[in-house]
């Protein structure tokens, strides 16, 4: 028998190469060649498809952004209204203070204290409709809501607030300015005298 190469190829198949898969073949299915036509076709349909989504999140952003610019003008807008309502309700107020300062001018000791008195009663309204309280003073020192400016020995008990050099106020939950206090310290003992 003449020798005959080893390379045992069956009619029908195609050949296999070291080198790769053989077009329209892979692994070991045949998979038919894919038309150039049908690949320009689906690289235009996903360019098209990309050209829209880019549209969709630019006109996203420019929503976002003009979502962001409305937000702003109307935190400002508040802002403003709030101090506006709060100057119109202070207005009164003014008003007091100048007739109390005319009753002053004119020697009318009486009609300026009343004057002073009123001012600050609707001073005290105006604030407390706003959710401004006095800061609590009686009872034991707090360090959130107190400050201890001195300690002095004293005949209450040790930590307890004995005198207010200034009123605390709170807003709502906020301390705004906390009550300037004079905390007593401990006891004072006698002077130590000749027992008989």
């Amino acid at each position: 028998m003449p020798d005959e190469p080893q390379n045992s190829q069956e009619a029908g198949k195609p050949p296999v190469r070291d080198s790769g898969p053989v077009e329209g073949a892979r692994g070991n299915r045949d998979v038919p060649p894919v038309p150039d036509d049908s690949l320009a076709t689906e690289l235009e349909a996903l360019r098209n498809e990309n050209e829209e989504l880019i549209a969709t999140l630019q006109r996203l952003q420019a929503d976002f952004d003009n979502y962001r610019k409305r937000a702003a003008r109307d935190q400002e807008s508040l802002v403003a209204r709030a101090g506006e309502r709060i100057v119109k309700e202070l207005l009164p107020i003014l008003d007091d203070l100048e007739r109390a300062l005319e009753a002053g001018e004119k020697h009318e000791e009486a009609q300026l204290e009343e004057g002073v008195k009123l001012v600050h009663r609707h001073l005290e309204q105006l604030l407390a409709k706003e959710g401004l309280a006095l800061v609590e003073t009686d009872g034991r020192f707090d360090p959130h809501v107190h400050e201890a400016l001195l300690t002095q020995p004293s005949n209450a008990d040790e930590g307890s607030v004995i005198e207010v050099l200034q009123k605390g106020y709170r807003l709502g939950d906020r301390v705004l300015r906390p009550a300037r206090v004079v905390v007593a310290g401990p006891k004072e003992e006698g002077p130590v005298g000749d027992e008989a």
